[in-house]
């Protein structure tokens, strides 16, 4: 499989927590807790997240063609002669 500098997420446009980030929330009062992140128009943000989410479905297309050789490689290489 191809090693990608650019990985492509589901969850980009929510937060990074962790453990105690979730029991801070619990005792939040004020209500904003979390900083989302944002894009500048809703186009740009629908924009982002399909091509994320496609990027997603293409990583995972890779992955099963990638698995599929590993395992059907001798009788790919027997049909081939």
């Amino acid at each position: 499989m191809k090693n990608k500098a650019y990985r492509f997420r589901t969850d980009f446009l929510l937060p990074k927590n962790d453990f105690w980030i979730g029991m801070g929330s619990v005792l939040n009062i004020r209500g904003s807790y979390f900083d989302y992140n944002t894009s500048k128009t809703e186009l740009e943000a629908d924009r982002k997240a399909l091509m994320h989410d496609w990027g997603m479905v293409g990583d995972d297309i890779e992955n099963a063609r990638v698995k599929f050789y590993n395992k059907n490689k001798k009788v790919l290489a027997d049909c081939k002669k």
